[in-house]
Formats: structure tokens, sequence, C-alpha cells
């Protein structure tokens, strides 16, 4: 998306000013040079400070175990709770020895989430190269406990014997195609609810500097975005992690 204003110049030299909301998710190297698989990058930063803050607020927040909490402790023993009801409630009670699994991810996406909201920051959930990792993780772990837990009874996923035996068949296929369209939606849904609401941010951002004095509109619309993308950031932690406790509980009880 481009705007021109006059008496200013945009990368091909023509007057104007260029509003570029891509550019933020751009992979560049902490240290100058080309980008390479081991090359430690922007991604492979903000990844890392998104694995410090969760430790952080898991380890020192929560270390005091005071009958009085701290709003650190608060926050620990909130989300704690929230996620072990969350694969309770929908996984059974038998999937809560895969809690510290579904916990990690959770606490993961969130901050990714939440520090990606820092102005100059890097959102790493924003790009399906990381999502796509964490769904396809979840996809062939639930498959294997699948497996490992029922044997070839895990198919039994796949046929629908409630429906009539004409339909089976069919909705068998249905029911394949679904389940291996999982990690694909399960990672496009996050990175692109991500980058949209960052890249409408960016753009309205644009608006208000392009628009002098009369910035007022702009600001006021990036503010009430950007309290929309923490609801976002929140959310989709959610969806994600709820997400994976179907799927979990897809392979322990894989029959209709």
């Amino acid at each position: 998306m481009r705007m021109r204003i006059k008496g200013t110049t945009d990368v091909a030299g023509e007057s104007g000013f260029a509003i570029k909301p891509m550019d933020q998710f751009e992979v560049k190297a902490l240290f100058g040079g080309d980008v390479s698989w081991y090359t430690p990058t922007n991604v492979t930063l903000w990844m890392a400070l998104t694995v410090l803050a969760a430790s952080a607020l898991m380890i020192y927040g929560a270390r005091g175990r005071a009958l009085v909490p701290s709003r650190g402790q608060s926050a620990a023993e909130m989300a704690y709770g929230f996620v072990y009801k969350m694969v309770e409630d929908v996984a059974g009670k038998d999937a809560v020895r895969f809690f510290p699994y579904v916990f990690t991810l959770f606490m993961f996406v969130l901050f990714a989430n939440l520090l990606g909201l820092i102005p100059f920051a890097f959102t790493t959930t924003s790009h399906i190269a990381v999502t796509a990792v964490l769904a396809f993780t979840v996809f062939f772990s639930v498959t294997v406990l699948g497996f490992i837990l029922h044997g070839t009874k895990f198919l039994g996923l796949f046929w629908v014997s409630s429906a009539p035996l004409a339909l089976r068949p069919i909705l068998a296929v249905i029911e394949l195609i679904s389940y291996f369209a999982r990690p694909v939606s399960h990672s496009i849904r996050l990175a692109g609810a991500m980058m949209a609401g960052h890249a409408v941010v960016k753009v309205f951002a644009g608006f208000a500097g392009a628009l002098g004095i009369f910035f007022f509109a702009p600001i006021l619309a990036v503010t009430a975005f950007y309290a929309l993308e923490l609801l976002v950031a929140v959310i989709q932690a959610y969806v994600f992690t709820i997400l994976t406790c179907v799927y979990l509980k897809d392979a322990l009880h894989p029959s209709h």
C-alpha cells in the first residue's frame, strides 16, 4: 500500500511517502550478512526473549508461594489453573498427564503474541514457519500417541459408526481429509491473525504520520486497534491451546 505526500521521496525516487506494513515481518540477520539456517536473526532473538519472559513469570513470579500472592504469583497461578482446567474439561482427566506440554505451548504462544505488541518488536507467531512447527508437532504427537495407546483401533476416529452404512466410506474420506488438514488450519489461523492485525496497526500509524495536523483520527484508530490486538493476542493463544486439547482428546478417545 502506498501514499504519496508532496515533498517526500519513496524508495523508487518518486515524490511520495510509502507505507509498507509488511516490512515489519522481514527476517533479518542480527549481525548483518545473508540469512541462513544457522544465522541468528530477529526471529531467534524474540523467540529467546519469549522463553525467558514465560520462564521468568513461572519461576520467579511463583517462587515465594505466599498465602497473599504478589501480582506475579497471581498471574502465574491464574495461567496454570486456567490451562489445567481447560485440559481437564476438554480432553478429560486422563489427559492431565500431558498438561506440561499443553501449558508450555500456551505460554509460548501467549508471550510471543504479547511481546510482538511492543513497539519495534518482532512478532514470531506472525511467521508460518514458526506456527507450522508448533502445529505439526502437535499433529504428529497426538497421531503417534493415538497409535501407541490404541493401535489400529485409532483408525476408528475416521469411521463414523453411527452413520448409515452406505455413507460411512464417504464420511471416512471426509474425516481423513479433515484430519490431515488440521495442522494447516492450526498454523495458518494463528499466523494470519497476528500478521493481519499488525499490518492494520502499521497502516493507521502511517496515516497518522502522513496527515499532519489531522493526525487525531488515525491515532484514535491505532489506539482502538492496539487494544483489539491485545485481545486477539490472548484469544489466539487460547484458540491454539484449546484446539490442541481437542486433538489430544481424539488421540485418547478415538471412537465416534
